[in-house]
């Protein structure tokens, strides 16, 4: 069983990690849209309507995609008025107890966003903007960013149950 448990966290950690660095592009895929839209309007005078739309969703992309990797990292947002002071131990219990709660919302997020993608798809979905993109290609990306989160925060708490009982599992 543990062998098991070490195995599947490994394996998330090891796909948010990819994922997560492969998103960290996406920056500059966004910076060459906004230049294009930029330099289109400024030398060309000829604005685009699609930049606008196309940087909000590789943006998306961007935060939906890199979160689960953020959290590995541990380089999400956090109160720390008293959290700093804990032994890691503590910090382990801690994060344990409130992870249950992230992990029951995001359940709840997911259910959304895969009947939101469903519909989508089923629909063709489009925005109401002159472009009219399809949607479900960043339905898709969020559904996708939403379960890794989920994943990555069993695997956090599997990881902080092991620390708070003073067997890592590292």
């Amino acid at each position: 069983m543990l062998k098991a448990v070490r195995g599947f966290v490994r394996t998330v950690d090891a796909i948010n990690a990819f994922v997560g660095k492969f998103a960290m592009y996406l920056l500059f895929v966004l910076a060459a849209i906004l230049l294009y839209a930029t330099g289109s309007r400024l030398f060309l005078g000829v604005p685009i309507n699609w930049s606008l739309e196309m940087s909000q969703f590789v943006l998306s992309a961007y935060y939906l995609l890199g979160g689960a990797y953020s959290v590995q990292m541990g380089s999400h947002v956090r109160m720390d008025l008293f959290y700093s002071r804990w032994t890691p131990k503590s910090r382990a219990a801690i994060d344990a107890f409130t992870i249950i709660f992230v992990i029951i919302y995001l359940v709840l997020l997911l259910r959304g966003a895969i009947s939101s993608t469903e519909y989508s798809i089923t629909y063709n979905q489009r925005n109401y903007t002159s472009w009219a993109p399809v949607l479900w290609p960043i339905k898709v990306i969020m559904t996708t960013g939403i379960f890794l989160m989920l994943l990555q925060m069993i695997s956090q708490f599997i990881k902080d149950i092991a620390l708070a009982s003073g067997k890592p599992l590292t």
